[in-house]
């Protein structure tokens, strides 16, 4: 067995850079001591600390997405899943920690405030990365116009090159495109179509399982839901893509079949994939909510410290920001279990453990 030199815990974690970083500015000489700000500054530490990890993990699951061909029958997609559900945990934990900082009041607050200028968390870096990786384009950002101009050069290189490399949600377009139920017409062969020609709105030459499912969608709509089968076929149907359109029809059909056939052991992780993706944007969500309570209450209308319009630009990412709201939005077209079209033997073995 090779021997390895003694590791001191304190020397493995870096305790004493860790614990001599906090150097809170109303400590130093001429200023008046503002109890709180040490407790500002440990609680921002830990966040730009989660943010690392989040991006490690983020890292780990695009590299093995980026294989040529990952393998869903292998350990591959288990890790993917692994790693963005250790995301979502974290995420969690990122939302816990506001119930310590709101233990400091205003009043608290105001002790220091004003000697953080022009200092503001709207110069995490590492936050705008993790937006980016995960597949937040810049058009589709809220507050263009001041989104990285109060960072160092250095680090809005990085967010450009995090923004044009593969990001989560373009590799899972790609990955649910590649979907081999509906290319071999091999799996369709003994499948029984109750579908005519001329369905509402999907072209002559769609695949009978959708104009099947099509068909069955449209039977249940209310009157005032009609504008739906629009939607519906502009989704599924219509393969031009615009810049509000980051999944392709191929992968919003591949995405909705998962959805609905989970129950096969073959769809149980890629539905765990997809369900995972919902659960980050839940938790985003979750803590930009969580912060935006806490700035009305900490400084109500005032500007932020880096000079943002504070809670209403908070307010305004919140609304927007939701990366995978396409996936979310295929709830939108699913119908009831009991009603859905039977799958030929050729499919259901595929999709078994046989």
């Amino acid at each position: 067995m090779k021997q390895h030199p003694p590791v001191y815990y304190g020397e493995y974690l870096a305790l004493d850079k860790i614990i001599d970083a906090q150097h809170p500015v109303s400590f130093k000489e001429g200023n008046e001591p503002a109890h709180d700000e040490m407790l500002f500054i440990i609680i921002h530490q830990a966040y730009e600390l989660w943010f690392k990890q989040i991006l490690f993990e983020i890292n780990a699951a695009t590299q093995t997405m980026s294989k040529e061909a990952m393998d869903d029958n292998s350990a591959d997609l288990q890790m993917v899943v692994h790693r963005l559900k250790r995301v979502t945990t974290i995420l969690k934990v990122l939302v816990q920690q506001i119930d310590i900082l709101e233990t400091m009041t205003p009043m608290d607050f105001l002790d220091f405030r004003d000697m953080l200028r022009p200092a503001s968390g709207f110069q995490s870096w590492q936050f705008k990365i993790i937006e980016a990786k995960l597949g937040l384009k810049f058009e589709q950002r809220y507050g263009q116009n001041y989104y990285t101009s109060q960072l160092k050069q250095a680090e809005i290189d990085i967010i450009k090159d995090a923004e044009a490399g593969n990001t989560v949600l373009a590799l899972v377009n790609k990955w649910l495109e590649r979907m081999p139920f509906f290319n071999d017409d091999a799996f369709w062969k003994n499948y029984s179509s109750a579908a005519v020609n001329d369905t509402p709105h999907s072209p002559n030459n769609t695949h009978p399982f959708w104009r099947d499912y099509e068909n069955i969608y449209a039977s249940g709509l209310a009157e005032a839901e009609q504008q739906n089968l629009q939607h519906f076929s502009k989704l599924f149907f219509d393969e031009e893509r615009d810049a509000d359109k980051t999944l392709s029809a191929a992968a919003c059909r591949s995405a909705l079949f998962i959805m609905i056939y989970r129950g096969y052991p073959m769809l149980e992780l890629p539905f765990q994939l997809l369900d995972t993706l919902l659960e980050i944007d839940n938790q985003l969500g979750m803590w930009r909510y969580r912060h935006i309570n806490m700035v009305r209450r900490m400084i109500g209308t005032r500007i932020g410290t880096g000079g943002s319009t504070g809670a209403g630009y908070l307010q305004g990412a919140m609304d927007k920001h939701y990366i995978f709201k396409e996936i979310s939005q295929l709830n939108s077209f699913l119908i009831d279990r009991r009603k859905l079209p039977k799958l030929p033997i050729e499919i259901t073995n595929k999709l078994g453990y046989l």
